[in-house]
């Protein structure tokens, strides 16, 4: 069997990232890899004696609905079993038929289920780019107030909701929740009416910390399993009337997004690189080596259900890169563990929202229309300031060579009305 890859294709031999996904109804979940259209099942291969380094010798762990198990094991048994992928799919990148098992383990991409990567203990969501961060603040609290006198000192986040994280497409329900609408002095309980996304990459943590024990930035890379994209889901007037003083909290825990895909850090290395100058220089805890940001371009895109009806293709709203951000994941790592706090295989720590310092680099409605002040104009005329009913919200992301690429895919929704 030969598998062609296009060169377009998020999943060139690469990438190679991981997810859960169950091959057909009633079967059992397992992991998997995707390369090009395919999913290589690593259930199968495990069964058929593949995976025989020192570091999986004896082990069952891609035969599960989760990652947790293989996150657990380390970084000695993640370069394992890529390099071991890497020479099992080695015929690719010649042109030459892969081998019996591996044509045995082989699913085509479209006929199987996606599922959640990982059980998410803990999930936190960061505030790490500068831009979104002076834009919302503008916003909420006014020019004077963007940035926080803390801002510039360290990682601000908020805990979120790990109950309520998605993996793939979905459909999301209109939240309700309670709001101050303008000029009114008393709050009502309604669906929201700013429904927002917000661009994000977020990433699985793998080997745990024990309580009481810092992770330091220069043991981060031990930590880091791999990468998804995040949509961090946000109801903006709901979130306007609750958030001071403690933060986030309805307006955001209705629904997290993520691809199913896990892109492994090891597949980014090429297209590490430096991230912004930091001044003032950060606390001796957050600092480490610079060059800890990663190339990574993103896009969000929007389809109303009048373009898919008149057959128009999705609207591209924003371009971004991960490179934007201020502080980088060793930062947020050490930062979140450096009271000793406890990380667990499978803990999802996303970025907050990445904005350039251009309109259209934003990654919110919240700041592309600049809190609706400015609609965007959509191809069929209609406009919108926040999303509607039977919008489609698409992210994807991806690293590019001349003649590959490192992909995250896609991850979606389309909007749902409200319930009664």
């Amino acid at each position: 069997m030969h598998l062609t890859i296009p060169i377009d294709s998020p999943f060139s031999l690469y990438t190679l990232p991981y997810s859960i996904f169950r091959p057909a109804v009633g079967e059992p979940a397992r992991a998997g890899v995707a390369i090009g259209d395919w999913v290589l099942d690593l259930a199968a291969l495990e069964a058929d004696g593949v995976f025989d380094g020192p570091a999986l010798r004896g082990q069952s762990i891609f035969a599960q609905p989760a990652l947790n198990a293989f996150m657990a094991l380390g970084r000695p048994a993640w370069d394992e079993v890529r390099a071991r992928l890497l020479d099992l799919l080695a015929p690719v990148a010649r042109n030459a038929p892969v081998a019996p098992e591996v044509a045995h383990a082989l699913r085509p991409r479209v006929s199987v289920e996606l599922l959640l990567p990982a059980n998410i203990g803990d999930y936190t969501d960061f505030y790490s780019s500068r831009e979104h961060a002076t834009n919302v603040g503008a916003m909420f609290r006014g020019p004077e107030q963007a940035l926080m006198p803390n801002w510039l000192h360290l990682p601000i986040a908020y805990h979120g909701r790990a109950g309520t994280i998605v993996a793939g497409d979905t459909m999301l329900g209109r939240p309700h929740g309670q709001m101050l609408p303008s000029g009114a002095t008393t709050p009502v309980f309604g669906p929201t009416a700013e429904l927002d996304f917000e661009l994000e990459v977020g990433f699985f943590i793998g080997s745990g910390s024990r309580m009481g024990e810092p992770v330091t930035i220069d043991k981060a890379a031990d930590h880091i399993f791999g990468l998804v994209l995040v949509n961090d889901w946000s109801a903006r007037d709901i979130q306007r009337w609750e958030y001071r003083p403690l933060g986030p909290f309805l307006g955001k825990n209705f629904a997290t997004s993520i691809s199913p895909w896990v892109v492994p850090l090891a597949a980014l290395e090429p297209f590490r690189c430096s991230g912004p100058h930091q001044d003032p220089a950060p606390l001796s805890h957050l600092r480490g080596a610079e060059n800890w940001a990663f190339d990574i371009q993103l896009q969000a895109t929007l389809q109303s259900a009048a373009m898919r009806a008149a057959g128009l293709p999705p609207l591209v709203i924003s371009r971004t890169n991960f490179r934007r951000l201020y502080w980088s994941m060793p930062q947020q790592l050490a930062h979140h563990t450096s009271n000793g706090c406890v990380l667990r295989p499978g803990d999802l720590l996303a970025s907050g929202t990445i904005s350039g310092s251009t309109p259209d680099s934003y990654g919110s409605l919240l700041e592309l229309t600049w809190g609706g002040e400015r609609p965007l104009v959509l191809p069929t005329g209609e406009t919108r300031s926040f999303l509607e009913d039977g919008d489609r919200l698409a992210l994807s992301g991806w690293c590019e060579r001349d003649d590959y690429r490192v992909g995250f895919g896609e991850v979606a929704a389309e909007i749902l009305p409200a319930r009664d």
